[in-house]
């Protein structure tokens, strides 16, 4: 059997060369498939796992448009439409220097999965390009949105590919996507997800990734009879994401002490709550992109160039982005006391983190843990299905019952023989499960 994996994961990587992350993410699911798959002959027949590690389709396109000097600059997009068995693909759009091809594979490969979990009829998608808004005008970015959405359009649709934002692309990016869609469409449609409230948008939708990982937190910590309050936690970041945890994590009672940006940490021993939690989005805001300003205003420590994770928290939240935490940071937050890591981000750890962490530590993924934005994503849409718009507490509640039903998805799938539970084999199984039924019910397509 270990022959038969390796041989797939050669296959895999002679396809796929260079792409490391792409990679990185479909060994962690097939490691953990791989027994369940081998147990199930139609899989293998229908050859379930080769399929789902194929991108449906890839589309890269050019995307020029003017600066504001008058000069034509030149951008690369890309939307990779992964799995759609189990509904329109979904899945954000990535505005950001580093975006690669082989990062959206894996992203939209780990999308199938996570949208699978969340039960809402979704399939696995991702996009973006290389553009960086940081340092440009707004006439630049709505100039670059346009030229970009005049291609994209002709990809997407309500029920074909349903975008949302990620890193680089909020609010304001989303609103000139979407004018330009509507523009050439000549429809106004729910293609887009992210939106502002004021044209289709969903309450709570900037902090539900936040929201849901907490949810998801609270969960893991009822399995083993504890609860939130009086926990010290350590997020990274300082974006939508680390803001909604740490608005929440506050409001169960827990302390958040740290946030961070690329320039370091911030540790704040008397937590991060009120109107500190507003400063963190003005910091946002400003396109600073640092959080040595916190330290400065609220007058605590400022770490420069090292992450949070040196320190003795009970609970590891990383909220920016992949790989962030390392097997070092693993075996320090253990060896400080740190009883739960659960990745907010996106493969916010490395491999040899999560094997350390899954053996040593409560350990959650981010297809699991970070489910709550594309959740709240799906909601928008059948709100703009209905030409409705929840309360915030309809949405809060439905996301909250949502993170809960993944949680117990995970427990279902990722019971081991001594009683605990492995969540990376709980959501990798949970997640598969339902896209290859899908998948063999609608014939090899």
């Amino acid at each position: 059997m270990e022959n038969k994996l390796q041989s797939f994961m050669d296959s895999v990587r002679r396809k796929n060369p260079g792409e490391d992350e792409f990679l990185q993410a479909v060994q962690e699911v097939v490691e953990t498939v791989w027994d369940f798959y081998m147990e199930n002959p139609r899989y293998q027949k229908a050859k379930i796992l080769e399929r789902m590690t194929e991108p449906e389709r890839v589309v890269m396109f050019r995307v020029p448009w003017v600066d504001d000097k008058g000069e034509v600059q030149v951008n690369r997009g890309y939307r990779v439409e992964f799995n759609s068995a189990l509904g329109p693909y979904k899945g954000g759009l990535r505005f950001h220097p580093s975006v690669t091809l082989s990062g959206l594979k894996f992203l939209g490969f780990e999308q199938t999965f996570k949208n699978s979990l969340t039960s809402l009829p979704m399939g696995g998608g991702k996009g973006g390009s290389d553009f960086s808004p940081k340092g440009k005008s707004d006439n630049e970015i709505m100039r670059f949105c346009q030229a970009f959405m005049s291609e994209l359009f002709r990809h997407i649709g309500p029920n074909t590919d349903v975008p949302a934002g990620d890193i680089g692309v909020g609010g304001r990016e989303i609103g000139y996507l979407f004018g330009m869609y509507k523009k050439l469409k000549n429809e106004f449609t729910g293609v887009l997800t992210g939106k502002g409230r004021e044209f289709g948008g969903s309450l709570i939708r900037p902090e539900a990734t936040g929201f849901g990982a907490v949810y998801f937190v609270q969960e893991m910590l009822k399995q083993v009879n504890e609860t939130l309050e009086g926990k010290t936690v350590a997020i990274s970041g300082f974006g939508n994401v680390a803001w909604g945890a740490t608005l929440k994590a506050t409001e169960l009672g827990a302390k958040v002490v740290t946030i961070s940006g690329p320039d370091g940490y911030v540790y704040d021993p008397d937590g991060i709550s009120g109107s500190k939690i507003d400063y963190m989005l003005e910091l946002r805001a400003s396109n600073q992109d640092i959080v040595e300003p916190y330290a400065q205003k609220y007058g605590v420590e400022f770490f420069k160039g090292k992450k949070p994770w040196e320190q003795k928290v009970d609970i590891a939240i990383p909220c920016a982005i992949q790989n962030e935490l390392n097997e070092d940071d693993a075996k320090m937050l253990v060896e400080n006391g740190c009883r739960l890591i659960a990745e907010a981000s996106n493969m916010g750890c490395t491999a040899e983190a999560v094997s350390y962490a899954v053996k040593n530590t409560l350990f959650a993924p981010g297809k699991a843990v970070n489910a709550g934005g594309v959740a709240v994503s799906g909601l928008e849409m059948s709100q703009n299905s209905m030409r409705l718009g929840w309360s915030r507490e309809e949405v809060d509640t439905r996301l909250h019952q949502i993170m809960k039903n993944i949680h117990a998805t995970c427990v279902k799938y990722g019971k081991e023989n001594n009683g605990k539970i492995n969540y990376v084999k709980g959501a990798n199984i949970g997640g598969f499960v339902k896209v290859a039924e899908a998948m063999l019910a609608q014939g090899v397509v």
